[in-house]
């Protein structure tokens, strides 16, 4: 092997180049603030340097050679900088700081290429570790490379002549539109008015007890969010096979009872209402992985994937459960506290909202749940950015030429950013769908 192949990939002219730029015009600094860190630079010499003149950004002084070598000497890394010789003859690698960001763009390319290469290695040597599940060291990668592409939109530095246009623009926009949300709209307008809609990087928690409709919420949720705005959605269905989930979604969507499809006693018109719905549905960018109890760890990359492969911006699980720990030998509520605290942190890392649907104890059996009665841990109510409630009684209030019609509340129980409160919505049996309760 060649020694030029030994030596990690970088570029100490670039990095001279953007130092250089800095220090010959200061207000090129917020051109690469936003993406460029210490550690991109190769040279400790540079890394030193660069962190000074980070020190002096945040400071708010102004960084010329008097501050930085200043800034130096206090810190006592004046002579591990280089030097005030090395420091002084920055400014005579750059003629102009015109091409600062082009420069830093060639710093910022070698230091990826030299973290794949340190990802790459640690890989290899987690590969030869027998003790180390191979799922757990596939998860653990995938994590560094999702982290690494998303490097330089990890932060914005914003001035609020920015900000203020753009907020007044959103704010117009919601009073033309009047049903504009900050979030993703669910499809139940008084929830959404609650909460204004699902919002990024949020963990929200649906819990019931069985058969009270949560996957039939999600659905009608989903409806609304991928059929009818076409916004991606992913849906983990750990319950249900992906040829009912369809199924639920035709009835819904076409308005036709579950039964009919079941059963295949269907009339002509229905067919026609079937067609258009398969249609609508066909288009739509939802995607469902339908694997039981499936682990912790392929359901985080498989999430990444969706989101990077599919764009999607929410995901729905079902349920929380049926999610196996990847320590099956701890007690149930230490695994489902790591779950729930997994599911907070991929939402944190996608930045996208996650609803997870819950079972609630039995104890809330006829009576209206609460949050001490989420199934499993603790560790749930307090992860959650937001807990709702699916409550009311199972018996037929009247009939309608569409089937049956039974109340439901919407009970919201806990919201971090929001108010809490209860929401009156209709439960249609027959297609198993969910809707807004109209208003007297």
């Amino acid at each position: 092997m060649e020694l030029k192949d030994k030596i990690p990939p970088h570029n100490l002219e670039a990095e001279q180049a953007v130092l250089g730029a800095l220090l010959l015009d200061w207000g090129a600094v917020s051109d690469v603030v936003t993406y460029l860190r210490a550690d991109n630079f190769y040279s400790q010499q540079n890394q030193l340097i660069y962190s000074s003149l980070m020190h002096l950004f945040s400071a708010g002084i102004k960084g010329d050679l008097l501050t930085l070598v200043d800034d130096l000497t206090k810190s006592g890394k004046l002579e591990a900088a280089g030097g005030i010789s090395y420091v002084s003859s920055l400014t005579d690698v750059v003629p102009t700081s015109a091409n600062v960001d082009y420069y830093a763009k060639i710093v910022l390319d070698q230091s990826t290429r030299r973290n794949l290469i340190r990802i790459s290695s640690e890989i290899k040597a987690d590969s030869f570790d027998e003790t180390k599940e191979s799922r757990s060291i596939l998860e653990e990668a995938e994590q560094k490379i999702f982290k690494l592409t998303d490097i330089s939109q990890s932060t914005q530095v914003l001035a609020m002549r920015d900000i203020v246009p753009k907020t007044i623009q959103i704010i117009d926009t919601r009073y033309k539109n009047k049903n504009a949300f900050s979030g993703i709209p669910s499809g139940i307008t008084e929830l959404d008015s609650m909460t204004s809609g699902f919002q990024n990087s949020e963990m929200i928690i649906i819990g019931a007890r069985p058969s009270m409709g949560k996957t039939a919420l999600a659905l009608s949720m989903m409806q609304h969010i991928a059929v009818e705005h076409s916004i991606p959605c992913g849906f983990f269905s750990l319950e249900m096979a992906a040829d009912q989930i369809g199924q639920r979604l035709l009835s819904q969507v076409a308005r036709i009872p579950g039964t009919k499809l079941r059963n295949g006693m269907l009339k002509i018109e229905d067919f026609k209402k079937l067609q258009d719905a398969a249609g609508e549905c066909f288009n739509a960018p939802l995607y469902i992985v339908d694997t039981p109890n499936m682990k912790l760890l392929d359901l985080r990359a498989m999430a990444r994937r969706m989101k990077v492969n599919q764009k999607v911006q929410i995901i729905f699980i079902d349920y929380i459960g049926l999610i196996t720990s990847e320590n099956p030998d701890a007690q149930l509520f230490e695994q489902q506290s790591a779950v729930s605290k997994s599911l907070k942190s991929l939402a944190r890392e996608l930045e996208i909202p996650i609803v997870v649907l819950c079972q609630v104890a039995r104890a809330a059996e006829g009576e209206e749940p609460n949050l001490a009665q989420l199934r499993g841990s603790g560790s749930i109510e307090q992860d959650a950015d937001m807990v709702m409630f699916i409550h009311g009684n199972r018996k037929e209030k009247n009939e309608s030429s569409e089937g049956p019609v039974q109340d439901r509340s919407l009970i919201v129980a806990k919201q971090r950013n929001g108010p809490i409160g209860t929401v009156d919505v209709i439960f249609l049996s027959s297609y198993t769908k969910f809707e807004n309760k109209a208003r007297e």
